[in-house]
């Protein structure tokens, strides 16, 4: 068995990635997917702070590793020189998730930041490792992006960049819905799809990330379109 790779990238930081990430993978298990998230690298933890892996297994209950944790809250290549460690170049992180995808039908990858931040000391990006694995596995690419001004620029780049490496996204996701959208909100939700050309897979809530397990299972089905 060879399962499929669904890498998450943000348009930038904070637009609600992790609870993406949560969401998806939830839906592939209850869809009756064997599922693991896999965070490649976590930088702004020390000691034993959760991450980002922590929180989707919290919200989720599925299974998830963390490859490389870093303590400062940089791109993981800066955090790496700062401390002068050694982190894995993104071709290991491609090994390793090659491997669970033997095991596993679903494999979701949960990037840093945003599409091009250097995952290693090398210049390999989430962009990299998408583009590598997709030589061997059949990788899917959901885009998570803010509902605010300057969400349509962002999400183009985006976009741009995966298309210029003949990885088409399988979807949007918006990260973080406000309860009272203003102009600009209600606009990018129709906007969002006709300018990049991917459509809308789920609108999440804002402070969805903050509700218990069982509330996030009963909420979530309702926010994918």
């Amino acid at each position: 068995m060879t399962g499929r790779v669904v890498v998450v990238t943000g348009t930038s930081t904070g637009v609600g990635k992790t609870v993406a990430t949560a969401a998806l993978a939830l839906r592939e298990a209850e869809a009756g997917r064997s599922v693991i998230v896999v965070k490649p690298v976590q930088t702004g933890i020390a000691g034993t702070e959760p991450g980002d892996a922590d929180e989707v297994h919290r919200l989720s209950g599925c299974a998830v590793q963390e490859f490389t944790a870093l303590d400062d809250p940089l791109a993981p290549d800066t955090a790496a020189r700062l401390r002068g460690v050694r982190i894995p170049p993104v071709a290991e992180y491609a090994d390793r998730i090659r491997v669970l995808a033997e095991f596993h039908d679903t494999v979701i990858v949960e990037g840093a930041g945003g599409l091009l931040v250097r995952l290693d000391t090398e210049g390999g990006t989430l962009l990299d490792l998408a583009e590598t694995l997709a030589v061997s596995v059949p990788v899917e690419v959901v885009v998570v992006a803010a509902a605010g001004l300057g969400t349509l620029n962002h999400a183009e780049l985006t976009v741009g960049a995966l298309r210029a490496r003949g990885l088409e996204p399988v979807g949007l996701v918006i990260g973080a819905w406000p309860d009272d959208p203003d102009l600009a909100e209600r606009c990018n939700a129709d906007d969002l799809p006709l300018v990049t050309g991917v459509r809308v897979l789920a609108t999440i809530p804002a402070g969805a990330g903050a509700h218990a397990r069982d509330a996030f299972r009963a909420s979530a089905p309702a926010w994918f379109s």
